[in-house]
């Protein structure tokens, strides 16, 4: 049988709108099925396949009528028949109206099942961490790369930036619409300023996971820091960590997670964007409603304005759970231990914090710069090592530039000072923006600054070297690495430890 048309809809226009609405559907359909063949798609495939061939097979789709009703008009103005005069008339005795309804109907359904399967699949892949992490590479390339090494490494982006709910839903794609204009416009500012002010509550997102009605006890936790000499010393300590009271039965009594307990209530007031500085605490006891106010004497004792008040949740120690960016001093720890980067290299240690703490322009010129760094110390210090056992030194170039690419990025300006850890307080202030000994209330009560509130020393020492073990329940009192009597007692630890010295 042999199809025919409408006469109006043999126009050049419409004819354009039939050739890229079917370029762009056997297009889409090439790209799905070379989706299901490849193991490993490129950042764009799916931006292309679901987002932009979809649009411009709709835009060649509306062509058809918008040509078909271009010509009908250009007819009236030419003096043509009256019956085309007034709304188009489908009569499906006549074999062109007929061919025309029938293509249309089945048209129709095809692409309204193909738009179906294709709309989720577009949703499916905005979604998906590779989008978020790597449409808009060199902005997000730093949050997508200590995603990938984080302990969340398999829960996507939008399960805590977006999570569960239409309403959180459709504010996410409302404020990507402006990212996506910021960066085209290269108006984002570097580094993306935390904390993020949008985020859904902390409990309605860390919680869908992490059971607040199940108290853990107490957590051992053992680390390895290694000295700036020429042996690269070890130094070995393990912490009982009392992330809950010692038995997880008597729920929040006690230990670092009393802060979110349901019978207390943690309320702070800060006077920087980024919660460093916290001048202002109050206790309330829930069960007898009793409140207690502490002021650091070092700050302005001022009351905050209602505002400014921010109820203590998970986020405020855990600010960094798939985004954490290591000082140096902590990832060439890390890689010394794992043997990433090899121990036996004297004073690598010291050599590799240093050439990871300078500022550089670029990656590239990090990498090339952490290279020559190395190779040049151990050839005018260590010449006999340089010559025997250059593989050696190479291993150790490999590791810290594997280290520095996984911490810090030069383009984005973010390291480990851009964005602060609240976990512990070796390099950050974390705990003791409140546990600094000078938070006091009007009644005289200092928050306390006892490390055994929340960990107790099991073993310190160099390992084989006089290492010291306390009894199960007890706590060794602190011995510095290095010996600098008690003047560890006297200041915070960030005074001398920056992350970046080693």
């Amino acid at each position: 049988m042999k199809l025919m048309f409408p006469a109006t809809a043999k126009n050049w226009l419409s004819l354009a709108g039939v050739i890229i609405a079917l370029t762009a559907l056997f297009m889409i359909l090439f790209l799905v099925i070379v989706t299901f063949v490849m193991k490993e798609q490129a950042a764009y495939l799916g931006l292309v396949t679901y987002i932009l061939l979809p649009a411009v097979m709709i835009v060649g789709l509306l062509l058809i009528p918008l040509g078909m009703l271009r010509e009908t008009k250009q007819e009236r103005r030419e003096g043509e028949p009256a019956k085309r005069a007034g709304w188009p008339k489908i009569d499906l005795d006549e074999p062109g109206h007929r061919h025309a309804f029938f293509i249309f109907l089945v048209g129709t359904g095809i692409f309204v099942f193909l738009s179906a399967v294709g709309s989720y699949q577009a949703f499916h892949y905005t979604e998906s961490t590779k989008f978020c992490g790597t449409l808009c590479h060199a902005v997000m390339e730093p949050e997508h790369t200590a995603h990938r090494n984080s302990p969340h490494a398999q829960v996507a982006c939008v399960a805590c930036h977006v999570g569960p709910g239409v309403d959180w839903y459709a504010r996410s794609k409302l404020s990507g619409l402006y990212q996506v204009y910021a960066v085209l416009a290269n108006i984002y500012p570097r580094p993306i300023p935390t904390p993020i002010k949008n985020l859904r509550p902390a409990r309605a997102v860390c919680e869908q996971c992490h059971w607040p009605q199940k108290f853990y006890g107490h957590k051992l936790q053992l680390r390895t820091h290694y000295l700036s000499d020429q042996a690269n010393t070890p130094w070995r300590i393990g912490l009982n960590l009392k992330v809950g009271p010692p038995q997880e039965a008597l729920g929040l009594i006690e230990g670092i997670h009393w802060h979110i307990s349901p019978r207390v209530r943690i309320d702070y007031s800060a006077s920087d964007p980024g919660r460093q500085q916290i001048p202002w605490v109050r206790y309330t006891n829930l069960d007898s409603g009793v409140a207690k106010v502490y002021r650091d004497k070092g700050k302005p004792a001022l009351a905050p304005a209602a505002g400014e008040i921010r109820t203590m949740d998970c986020m405020d120690c855990h600010n960094r759970p798939s985004h954490l960016y290591r000082p140096p001093a902590q990832f060439i720890d890390e890689a010394i231990t794992a043997g990433r980067i090899p121990a036996a290299l004297p004073e690598i240690k010291k050599l590799a914090v240093q050439l990871c703490a300078r500022q550089y322009s670029s990656a590239k010129i990090a990498r090339q710069e952490i290279r020559a760094g190395i190779i040049e110390f151990y050839r005018q210090d260590y010449p006999q090592l340089h010559a025997s056992q250059l593989g050696l030194v190479e291993k150790g170039v490999a590791g810290v530039q594997a280290e520095f690419a996984k911490n810090i990025f030069p383009y984005m300006r973010v390291n480990w000072t851009a964005y602060p850890d609240n976990i512990g307080h070796l390099n950050f202030a974390g705990c003791f923006r409140c546990h600094n000994g000078s938070h006091t209330s009007d009644q005289g009560e200092a928050i306390s600054r006892d490390c055994t509130l929340c960990h107790d020393i099991g073993i310190q020492g160099i390992p084989g070297k006089g290492m010291e073990r306390a009894r199960i329940g007890e706590s060794l009192a602190f011995r510095h690495p290095v010996e600098i009597d008690d003047a560890w007692q006297q200041t915070p630890c960030t005074d001398c430890h920056s992350g970046g010295n080693p």
